[in-house]
């Protein structure tokens, strides 16, 4: 893959949000290396949308449909290469009945005759996949870029020592998100976000009363504007809900307050400090580089921690973690019950504190 203006590279993302913000460092590490060909990101409509405003890609394709119909479009457009993020067995096939000529990613799923340069994930003596960073499992395929299939070395692959995760807002978001809360905006006190949610299922959620018991110390210790970050889904929406039922002082919840990913990101951006649960706006706030508390449970770290110096893991430490269920199989959820909210609140004091936010009580 030489930087030259023929190269015409497709880059096919991966389909949850968390995990397409993870690609970031490996995104700008191929347009900085491949400077001059014509780079094209081709993901779901939501994780174009989390990506955009994006100065790592020349086009975006949206993926709709099936295989077939994906190959048809992808044909249309005469891709010279083909980076597979996406670990799916059907994006390779699609790539394949398109003609891309070369496709590089890892052998996973039965594909590796769809690949024309292929990269294995590491994996440990049980056969299982070695826990890594997901970071550094996208920047090993932009390290590996080479000009043509396992021939011409002479051409190295991209530069990949910044690992730093980065997403950027469009103005025109963080105007109209201050237009529909200007009571977070208005207030002038610290914004803290809570993500009490997680697509990936229950197992990863911090009980909804410790996250209302949280809410309270912040707004009663720190004259903080609590703002409730959920899915626009029903569950998540219950669980805000309950959220704003449960705690004594006001919050901003908004699963009351539509608004879009963009305008979700300008309100990342505001924030002093997002307590979430292992998801994906987890990667927004970091993304944004906002002071970030992450709830560990059932869910290895060791896949999604991008290093970030500004994020402060708490972890429910028991046995059975992590076993990385989305449904817990005991009898109680034990690794997130062991989270507690003194655990919570002394953090969150040590992030404020340090940012300057003057104090009103004790923990």
């Amino acid at each position: 893959m030489g930087n030259v203006s023929k190269d015409n590279i497709l880059i096919w993302l991966p389909s949850p949000m968390g995990d397409a913000i993870l690609c970031t460092p490996a995104l700008r590490a191929i347009r900085r290396r491949f400077g001059s060909a014509k780079i094209t990101l081709f993901g779901s409509p939501v994780v174009r949308q989390v990506l955009t405003p994006c100065s790592f890609t020349d086009s975006w394709l949206e993926q709709r449909g099936g295989v077939f119909a994906a190959g048809g479009l992808l044909r249309k457009h005469n891709f010279t290469h083909a980076i597979l993020f996406k670990n799916s067995f059907g994006s390779a096939l699609a790539c394949f009945l398109a003609g891309v000529p070369v496709r590089v990613g890892y052998v996973r799923e039965g594909r590796g005759i769809l690949l024309t340069e292929k990269l294995y994930p590491p994996r440990l003596a049980s056969g299982d996949f070695q826990p890594i960073s997901m970071v550094d499992y996208y920047l090993a395929i932009a390290s590996r870029l080479g000009s043509t299939p396992s021939r011409d070395r002479s051409l190295l692959g991209a530069d990949v020592q910044d690992r730093s995760i980065e997403l950027s807002i469009e103005p025109k978001d963080a105007e109209t998100i201050r237009g529909k809360l200007p009571e977070v905006f208005n207030a002038r006190k610290p914004i803290v976000i809570l993500v009490p949610g997680a697509a990936a299922g229950p197992s990863k959620r911090w009980p909804a009363d410790r996250f209302a018991k949280v809410a309270d110390w912040l707004a009663a210790n720190y004259n903080a504007t609590v703002v409730l970050s959920v899915a626009p889904n029903p569950e998540e929406k219950h669980i805000a809900e309950r959220i704003v039922n449960t705690a004594t002082h006001q919050l901003v919840n908004l699963g009351e307050t539509p608004i879009s990913l963009g305008e979700l990101k300008a309100l990342y951006a505001g924030a002093d400090l997002v307590i979430c649960n292992d998801t994906g706006p987890r990667h927004i706030a970091i993304g944004l580089k906002r002071k970030v508390i992450t709830l560990v449970g059932p869910n290895n770290p060791e896949w999604t921690d991008p290093g970030y110096s500004d994020e402060i893991f708490i972890k429910g430490e028991v046995p059975c973690a992590p076993c990385d269920r989305s449904v817990c199989n005991k009898p109680s959820q034990l690794c997130m019950d062991a989270i507690t909210v003194e655990m919570v609140c002394k953090a969150a004091a040590g992030v404020l504190d340090a940012a300057g936010v003057g104090k009103r009580g004790g923990i």
